[in-house]
């Protein structure tokens, strides 16, 4: 097989070479990288994942080629990819095309053959920039102007641009092989915004026994309530927290109607954001299934991915609660009102892919809009 050249160049001028093994072009993001051992399938098609050029950090890539269920949007949503090697012939029962040909039906740029530990270990050191993979332009310089001209993640509200544009009504569940017990169907009405949403935290939230009704990340709060929720789900999305106004607006007057809230990853972030507290950036994000979560003796193995977080220091203690740190640098990974019903987790329980062992939250969140309900009627 004749493999077309390619080059990834880092804002900082690191250059390496390899060959494409998706669409030809040129493609400018933020470089990061995934620690996970499977789902790439998955993380290709998270909006969180928008703006991003991911490196994987698995050694080998597409081994079990592409398939339609388990796409978490209708589309890949990363900028790039980055692989050591790739499988053009893949093998599972499941597999419906291989990966290269995905990428190129879809029009991204990726590029293999890379020493992705070494680029690991760079994008650590230094921390996430943003670089460029190309299939047209090999100069590192060249493809450097058009680097510089990219604005960093920070300030960017990318929400905006990932969400919906139309309110519909989700209606699919887990698959039968990962179904928890048997909900009653439709029992809890609940709004879920979309900041970015993942389509396994939808068929989580109906695997419960949710009738889910989502709307876009811009939704006016007298139109949310007008469902007359039993509960509103903040998703997780891509960029920085702190730029989606119309998010934190809404999250704050959302306050206020007392509804069960629920936030996941840029979700907890918005959330964070209303009730006072502050956001950063981290050096080199999260991104992984192995991330371990905890409070004293409870720990739980998390999936996430962000690249941003909420200051610890920055919350009123009298109403909000920090109920679990990230264990491997103590960042927040969870959040709870001490009055209101109302919590967010930084990590994602849906485990798409990734652990089960949060999967509780959901059950959780049923509980609040439970409790909620016979206290209001």
């Amino acid at each position: 097989m004749v493999k077309s050249k390619a080059v990834l160049v880092l804002a900082d001028g690191t250059t390496y070479r390899g060959f494409s093994f998706g669409a030809l072009g040129t493609a400018i993001g933020e470089v990061v990288f995934n620690t996970g051992m499977t789902g790439y399938q998955e993380v290709l098609t998270d909006p969180s994942y928008t703006g991003q050029i991911v490196t994987f950090t698995c050694p080998e890539l597409g081994n079990t080629g592409v398939n339609h269920e388990d796409q978490e949007s209708d589309r890949p949503q990363v900028k790039g990819v980055i692989a050591r090697n790739v499988t053009f012939t893949p093998s599972s029962w499941r597999s419906e095309q291989s990966l290269p040909d995905y990428l190129k039906a879809n029009q991204i740029i990726a590029i293999g053959g890379v020493d992705t530990r070494a680029l690991t270990r760079k994008l650590r050191s230094a921390g996430a920039m943003n670089g460029a993979i190309s299939t047209e332009i090999l100069e590192t310089e060249a493809l450097l102007e058009q680097i510089r001209s990219l604005p960093p993640m920070e300030g960017l509200n990318l929400a905006q641009a990932v969400s919906t544009t139309k309110i519909y009504e989700w209606q699919e569940p887990t698959l039968p092989a990962w179904q928890y017990g048997n909900p009653q169907p439709g029992r809890f009405v609940v709004v879920a915004i979309d900041f970015g949403i993942k389509r396994n935290i939808l068929r989580r939230l109906v695997s419960y026994g949710c009738r889910v009704i989502v709307v876009p990340a811009d939704t006016p709060v007298e139109v949310i309530l007008s469902y007359n929720p039993d509960g509103i789900f903040l998703s997780n999305g891509p960029g920085d927290p702190a730029a989606v106004e119309v998010g934190i607006k809404t999250a704050k007057s959302l306050l206020e109607s007392q509804k069960p809230l629920f936030g996941i990853c840029l979700g907890h972030q918005i959330l964070g954001l209303a009730l006072g507290g502050s956001t950063y950036k981290l050096k080199f994000g999260h991104r992984g299934l192995n991330h371990p979560c905890g409070l004293e003796e409870t720990v739980e193995i998390t999936s996430q991915n962000h690249g941003f977080a909420l200051k610890g220091d920055s919350f009123d203690p009298q109403d909000t609660q920090i109920t679990r740190l990230n264990l491997n640098d103590g960042t927040v990974a969870a959040l709870a009102h001490t009055k209101l019903p109302i919590f967010s987790v930084q990590y994602h329980p849906e485990a798409s892919p990734g652990p089960h062992d949060a999967d509780y939250l959901f059950a959780q969140f049923i509980e609040l809009m439970a409790q909620n309900r016979r206290q209001t009627t």
